[in-house]
C-alpha cells in the first residue's frame, strides 16, 4: 500500500488557525483607527434656470454696446439715447436683421457707422434726388397732377423708400454717416405757390421732407409763394427752403457786351442775395443751391464756394454715390405726363458693379 505524501506548497500557503485568531481584533481595530475614505454623494443634477439678463446696458465698448430693452422701449427711444437722433433707429433694425425690439431681448446697437459709405461686394448705394416744379389740377410738362404726385409719394411709401433730408447727403459723402437703404431726395423748384396747395398736405400726409429752391424775385404773392406760407412750411419741420438764384437768370450766359469782372459780380449777386433774404426771414441757413436751368461753370462754381454753400444741384438725372461731386450733384426731373414706369426708373437706389 502506498502512503499519502502531504504536499510541500500546501503546507507552506497555509496559515495557522491560531495566526487568524489573533489577526482578526487586529484587522478590526485597525478597521476602526483607519476608516475608508468617504465616497462622494451622488445626486441627480437638476435642471438649470436660465436667467434673462438684467434690462440696461450689459455689455459696452468704443463701437457698440449690448442692451437689454425694457418694457417701455421703442425703437426711437433706443436710437435717441445711443446714437443722438430717433431718425437713426434703422441702423439698429438693420444691424440686428429684426423689423421691431422686444423687452428682455438682447440688442447689438453699433455706435460707429459699420458701412457709411454704402459699398457692398456687390456694387454701391446711390441716392436719386427727384425735381418737380409745379403740382395742380391740370398736367403740363412742367405741371405734375394731384393725383399722380399722390400716387407717387404713396408708391414710396408703400416700397419701403426712406425719405431723406437733402442735408443728410454731406455726412454721407464725407463717409461721417451712412444713409438708411432705398434713400430718396425729393424737391420742388421755383417757389410757385402750388407747392403749398396741393404738394405740402401730401407731403404731410406721409410725413415725407423735401426741400425747396425758391429764386427771391418770385416770392411775395400772386402765382409765387408768400412768407406766411413759407414759414408754415418750415416750422413743419417737413420743408427746408433753400436757394434757386434771385432772378431764376441763366448763369452760365452772360449779357451782351458784359466783362469778366461784371459778369462774375453779377453771379456772385445772384447767388449771395437769396440766401441773405431767405436767412432774414426764415430760421436756418441757407447753404444748399439749385441751378437754375441746371447750369454751372468754374465762375459759378468758384462763386458758389465763396458765397458758403456746400451743396449744388443739377438737373442732370441718375442717382448720387458717396464720391459724387457734391456741387454738381445729379437730379432727375419728373415731368407732369411721367407714367408709374417713368417714375420707378428714376429710382436708382443702387449701382451694380458686373465684374464678369
Amino acid at each position: 500500500m502506498r502512503r499519502h505524501r502531504p504536499n510541500p506548497l500546501r503546507k507552506r500557503n497555509a496559515m495557522p488557525t491560531r495566526f487568524l485568531k489573533i489577526l482578526a481584533p487586529l484587522l478590526v481595530i485597525a478597521g476602526c483607527a483607519t476608516p475608508p475614505a468617504p465616497q462622494p454623494e451622488v445626486s441627480t443634477p437638476r435642471p438649470e434656470t436660465v436667467e434673462p439678463p438684467p434690462a440696461g446696458v450689459v455689455a459696452r465698448n468704443e463701437r457698440f454696446a449690448v442692451y437689454v430693452p425694457r418694457d417701455q422701449d421703442t425703437l426711437a427711444s433706443v436710437a435717441r439715447e445711443f446714437l443722438g437722433s430717433e431718425s437713426r433707429a434703422w441702423e439698429i433694425t438693420q444691424f440686428n436683421n429684426v423689423a421691431s425690439i422686444t423687452a428682455g431681448e438682447a440688442l447689438a446697437i453699433p455706435l460707429r457707422p459699420v458701412n457709411p459709405l454704402g459699398v457692398s461686394a456687390k456694387g454701391y448705394q446711390t441716392v436719386p434726388i427727384l425735381c418737380y416744379h409745379r403740382v395742380g389740377p391740370q398736367a403740363n410738362l412742367m405741371i405734375m397732377p394731384r393725383e399722380t404726385f399722390a400716387a407717387q409719394m404713396e408708391y414710396l411709401a408703400r416700397n419701403n423708400y426712406n425719405v431723406i433730408r437733402l442735408a443728410d447727403l454731406p455726412d454721407f459723402m464725407s463717409g461721417r454717416r451712412p444713409l438708411p437703404p432705398r434713400a430718396v431726395v425729393i424737391t420742388f423748384d421755383d417757389g410757385h405757390v402750388s407747392s403749398y396747395q396741393h404738394a405740402y398736405p401730401i407731403l404731410r400726409q406721409y410725413g415725407f421732407h423735401a426741400t425747396f429752391f425758391v429764386y427771391t424775385d418770385f416770392l411775395g404773392g400772386g402765382e409765387g409763394l408768400t412768407w406766411a406760407q413759407i414759414n408754415e412750411m418750415s416750422k413743419s419741420g417737413l420743408i427746408d427752403i433753400q436757394s434757386h438764384s434771385k432772378s431764376h437768370a441763366n448763369l452760365i450766359v452772360r449779357l451782351p457786351g458784359e466783362s469778366d469782372q461784371r459778369y462774375a459780380e453779377r453771379v456772385q449777386t445772384e447767388l449771395r442775395v437769396p440766401r441773405e433774404v431767405v436767412e432774414r426771414n426764415v430760421p436756418g441757413k441757407v447753404t444748399h443751391h439749385a441751378f437754375p436751368f441746371g447750369d454751372a461753370n468754374q465762375v459759378v462754381l468758384e462763386r458758389l464756394v465763396q458765397t458758403g454753400h456746400e451743396l449744388g444741384l443739377t438737373v442732370n438725372p441718375g442717382g448720387n454715390a458717396f464720391f459724387s461731386y457734391p456741387l454738381m450733384l445729379r437730379r432727375t426731373m419728373i415731368f407732369g405726363g411721367a407714367s408709374m414706369d417713368n417714375f420707378r426708373a428714376a429710382l436708382q437706389v443702387f449701382r451694380d458693379v458686373d465684374l464678369r
